[in-house]
């Protein structure tokens, strides 16, 4: 029997992935273009806010916000519908819930409410919809059956602090960087400072809402946020110059390096670790400071074995920050991409 999902206690940040059966090469442009539009309307529809985002041809992250679970009003009910149902079929749940509220039964148009409510600011129900619609698309189209998705997603509780949010939100653009695609995250049109760079309107928002979170909020356009975030990347150490073919050279270790120095037991700057492939941001459950991570193992005491003391992990191999984990990951938590 799988444990119980490690979730925050109220609002919370997760750091979701999921990964395609057998690893198989399937998103490309069109499949990565209806993931964002079935992204978008069902975080809409679930009040939740996707922070940041990468779709690569066999996977995807996603850093996403959701807000403490509050009451919803009919009016916002059925906007919110809007974005994952047809106009005749909220059309007629309108109708439904206006005969309950006619005929003074209260009770009755409250669990005719439940029916879609209860899909609203939780990750797993997002999760699940986004996955299932998603195949359901996609099988379709090929003319296909069976399971498209590689187990259930992966998902890390985050600390909402500034070196937590930041350093994940760098390593989820930075995907295609590692993957060898670009040689500037800028320059990926399927992260989200890719797409914000490019214009995109939702995407800028919720790099802005990023830098608001880590930095302790209050207001703060795009023209301030993008400067601040772009250094947050590490692209600023990007070496300069160009190969025997004319292809820029990135600074970065090479694989062999990578192995070595982690082997030794050695530590990567933040720079370089964040170019590696890191098991912690998907396998440690959660993740922040030894407080925070303390704090979660305490509240989920029942699914570690009785001879452990303490939550927090620290992190191995790089400069985290003094960042924890709830995980404490023994083999080849760092590696080359």
């Amino acid at each position: 029997m799988r444990s119980a999902r490690i979730k925050a206690e109220g609002a919370g940040y997760y750091h979701c992935l999921s990964r395609i059966i057998e690893r198989r090469m399937i998103l490309q442009d069109a499949e990565k273009e209806r993931l964002l539009t079935l992204m978008r309307n069902l975080a809409a529809f679930g009040g939740l806010e996707v922070l940041a985002y990468a779709y690569m041809t066999n996977h995807f992250h996603l850093l996403t916000y959701v807000p403490e679970r509050r009451d919803v009003s009919d009016k916002e009910l059925l906007k919110r519908l809007r974005y994952i149902h047809t106009a005749r079929e909220v059309d007629m749940i309108d109708k439904q819930l206006k005969d309950y509220r006619l005929q003074k039964d209260e009770a009755g148009a409250e669990m005719f409410k439940k029916r879609f409510t209860y899909r609203m600011y939780d990750i797993s129900e997002f999760m699940k919809a986004f996955k299932q619609q998603f195949s359901q698309y996609y099988n379709t189209r090929e003319n296909r059956c069976g399971p498209l998705w590689e187990q259930r997603f992966k998902s890390i509780l985050v600390e909402g602090s500034e070196d937590a949010l930041l350093t994940i939100a760098a390593y989820i653009d930075l995907n295609p960087v590692r993957a060898g695609m670009v040689a500037d995250p800028k320059d990926y049109r399927y992260t989200s400072y890719g797409a914000a760079l490019g214009g995109s309107k939702e995407a800028r928002h919720g790099l802005c809402r990023l830098m608001q979170s880590a930095l302790g909020g209050g207001s703060l356009p795009w023209g301030k946020a993008q400067p601040e975030y772009r250094q947050r990347l590490y692209v600023q150490g990007r070496q300069k110059g160009l190969d025997p073919e004319g292809r820029p050279i990135r600074q970065g270790f090479a694989p062999e390096e990578v192995e070595k120095v982690v082997a030794a037991g050695g530590r990567l700057p933040m720079h370089e670790v964040l170019r590696c492939r890191v098991r912690y941001f998907s396998d440690g459950l959660a993740l922040g400071s030894q407080a925070f991570v303390d704090g979660v193992f305490t509240r989920y005491r029942g699914q570690f074995g009785a001879k452990r003391r303490t939550g927090a992990r620290p992190m191995r191999y790089g400069e985290w920050l003094s960042l924890c984990t709830l995980r404490d990951l023994r083999l080849s938590p760092v590696a080359p991409s």
